[in-house]
């Protein structure tokens, strides 16, 4: 809790925290046990560039003296540029390159890897598919009415 500031709100409802408090606090848990491998799915959506800069130096640190596994997701390509080690580019699903910043630059011959994102997905905004859950979710509703 003193990492993520939330110290001072320790006996505080959950229920009373702003969104990006909340964030903060799903991190601090999934920190809690000092993981071997840790998976944080858009960690930083919603914080406040300082608390994404503390949240990031502290994972960099503990993945360094711990020798901590971090697989993360993200749409902000520059995150991923500056943070990790290696990224996958996926799309619709599925894995198409992976490899450093530098080398999907290299490989699309682009000068950031948004860019090289874009060379390789395309640009055009796509229609998301329906997946299992959501299907079933809309038909529990049609036959609640």
């Amino acid at each position: 809790m003193e990492f993520v500031e939330l110290w001072e709100r320790k006996n505080d409802f959950v229920k009373t925290f702003s969104g990006g408090m909340k964030r903060r606090l799903e991190i601090a848990r999934g920190l809690l046990h000092h993981p071997k491998i840790l998976f944080l799915d858009e960690p930083t959506l919603g914080l406040d560039p300082q608390t994404r800069n503390h949240m990031w130096n502290y994972i960099k640190n503990i993945n360094k003296k711990e020798n901590m596994t971090v697989f993360f997701t993200t749409h902000y390509m520059e995150e991923a540029e500056k943070i990790a080690d290696r990224i996958a580019i996926i799309d619709q699903g599925k894995i198409i390159t992976s490899g450093t910043a530098g080398m999907l630059r290299e490989q699309t011959k682009t000068k950031s890897l948004e860019k090289a994102f874009l060379s390789l997905t395309g640009k055009t905004i796509r229609d998301e598919d329906i997946n299992g859950t959501d299907r079933m979710r809309m038909m529990r509703r049609m036959w609640r009415r």
